[in-house]
C-alpha cells in the first residue's frame, strides 16, 4: 500500500472464518484436498532430487558429465529464486489457477522426463517444467490452510504440507539407488512419475470445487509492504540461515563425514535419519507450538541444539553418536519451516500470504545457495566447514531473539 501515513492494520488470526460456502468444509473432504497437495508437493522434491543420489550413474546414462548431472538439481535453486516472488503475487491474486499450472507443469515434467530416459536435453526439459511448478505449489502451502481450513486446524494443515517437502527428499534419496539398480534410470524415471502424475490429477480436480473459506484477492499486487517490514525480514533472515545451514549440510555431509572415516554409504543413511527426525518434527511440532503461542522459543532451542549438534560432529565421531545428533537437529531445526510460513500468514493476512511465503522461500533457497558456495571453499578438511555453519548459527540468533515473544495480534503494514 502506497503512502507514508497508513496506520497499522489488525490483522486477526481468525482469517476467513465466515461461515463455509461449500461441502469442502466436511472434514473428509478438505484432508482429502491437502492429501493432494501433499503428495504433490512431495512429487516436486523427489522429481528434484531425482539425479542426486545417482550422479555417476546417471551421466553414464545420459552420455554426458557429472558436471551436467549436477544442472539437473541446481537450476531448481535457481529458478526459485527468479520466480518466488512473482508466483506468490499471482497464487495471492488467482490462486486456483495458479496451484493448478504448477500441477499441470509438474505432470508435464514427469512425462518428459520419461519419453527418453537417455536423453539430457530431454532430462533437462523436464527439469525445468518442475522447477517452475515448484514456487507455484510450495508458495500455496499457507493459501492452501486459510482457504481449506478452519483456523484453529491451519497450524495442522500447514505443518502436514511442510513435511511432505521432507518426505518428497527422503523418499528420493532412498529410492534412486534401489530403482537404478532394478531397471536403469528409465525405471527411476517411470516409478517417480507415477506419484506426480497421480497428484497433479487429484489436485486439479480438487480445486474445481471453490474453497470454503475464500481469501480475498490481493489488493495492488505491490510488493512495498515487504520492504518495510521488520518482522518479514526477520523471518526471512532466521529462513535464510536456518534453512540454508540445513542444504548446506546435507550437500556436503558425505565430503565432512568422509574425514571422519564415515563411508559414502553410511553418509546418506544418516542424511536419512536427519530428514526423517525434519518430517517427524514438521509434523508434530508446529500445532503444539501455535496452541500455546510459543514460536519464539522453538527457534531459539533450534538453532541453539544445531549449534551443539555441530561442536558434538567435530568433536566425536561414532556412528550412534552422529546418528543421534543429526536426529536432533533434523527434528527441531526442520520444525521451525512450518512455524515460520504459519507464523507469517498470520502476520501477513490472507490476501498477501502468498507473497510472504514466496519472499520467505526465495531467502531459504538463497541461503543454501550461499552457505553451499561457503562450504564448498572450506571442504578441505572437516573443521572449517562445521565451524562456518556454527558461525551460521551464531548470526541467526539475533533474528530468532528479535522476534516478538507473543504471536497474537500481530500487526502488518
Amino acid at each position: 500500500m502506497a503512502g507514508p501515513h497508513v496506520r497499522p492494520v489488525e490483522v486477526s488470526c481468525d482469517h476467513s472464518d465466515s461461515a463455509p460456502i461449500t461441502s469442502l468444509a466436511r472434514p473428509v473432504k478438505r484432508w482429502s484436498v491437502l492429501a493432494a497437495y501433499a503428495l504433490v508437493t512431495a512429487s516436486t522434491q523427489l522429481l528434484w532430487i531425482t539425479y542426486a543420489p545417482i550422479t555417476k550413474e546417471s551421466a553414464a546414462a545420459l552420455h554426458t558429465t557429472v558436471e551436467n548431472v549436477g544442472w539437473l538439481s541446481a537450476i531448481f535453486q535457481l529458478i526459485y529464486i527468479l520466480l518466488a516472488l512473482p508466483a506468490g503475487r499471482w497464487l495471492d491474486r488467482r490462486f486456483p489457477a495458479a496451484l493448478g499450472t504448477g500441477a499441470v507443469l509438474l505432470a508435464l515434467g514427469a512425462l518428459l522426463r520419461v519419453i527418453a530416459p537417455q536423453s539430457f536435453a530431454l532430462q533437462l526439459a523436464g527439469q525445468v517444467a518442475v522447477a517452475v511448478a515448484q514456487p507455484l505449489v510450495l508458495g500455496a502451502l499457507t493459501g492452501l490452510g486459510t482457504r481449506y481450513f478452519p483456523a484453529a486446524e491451519r497450524p495442522t494443515a500447514v505443518a502436514i504440507g511442510s513435511a511432505s517437502i521432507f518426505v518428497g527428499i527422503l523418499l528420493a534419496t532412498l529410492s534412486g539407488p534401489a530403482l537404478y539398480a532394478a531397471g536403469g534410470l528409465g525405471r527411476v524415471l517411470l516409478v517417480q512419475a507415477i506419484p506426480a502424475l497421480l497428484g497433479a490429477a487429484w489436485l486439479l480436480a480438487s480445486l474445481r470445487t471453490p474453497a470454503p473459506y475464500p481469501a480475498p484477492a490481493g489488493e495492488d499486487g505491490s510488493l512495498a509492504w515487504l520492504r518495510r517490514d521488520p518482522f518479514m525480514w526477520r523471518l526471512g533472515g532466521l529462513l535464510f540461515l536456518g534453512f540454508g545451514i540445513f542444504i548446506a549440510l546435507s550437500t556436503w555431509m558425505e565430503a565432512i563425514l568422509g574425514f571422519y572415516g564415515v563411508t559414502s554409504v553410511m553418509s546418506g543413511t544418516l542424511l536419512g535419519v536427519m530428514v526423517f527426525a525434519g518430517i517427524l518434527g514438521s509434523a508434530l511440532l508446529p500445532p503444539l507450538v501455535a496452541a500455546r503461542d510459543q514460536r519464539r522459543p522453538l527457534m531459539v532451542v533450534a538453532l541453539l541444539l544445531c549449534g551443539v549438534a555441530l561442536a558434538a560432529i567435530a568433536w566425536r565421531h561414532g556412528l550412534p553418536w552422529l546418528g543421534g545428533w543429526l536426529f536432533v537437529t533434523g527434528f527441531f531445526l526442520l520444525a521451525t519451516l512450518p512455524v515460520v510460513l504459519e507464523w507469517a500468514e498470520r502476520h501477513a493476512g490472507p490476501a498477501r500470504q502468498g507473497a510472504a511465503v514466496g519472499f520467505l522461500m526465495l531467502l531459504g533457497n538463497a541461503g543454501g545457495l550461499v552457505l553451499v558456495l561457503v562450504v564448498q571453499g572450506l571442504i578441505a578438511g572437516p573443521s572449517r566447514p562445521l565451524l562456518a555453519l556454527g558461525v551460521a548459527v551464531l548470526v541467526a540468533l539475533p533474528f530468532a531473539l528479535g522476534l516478538p515473544g507473543q504471536t497474537r495480534g500481530i500487526r502488518a503494514a
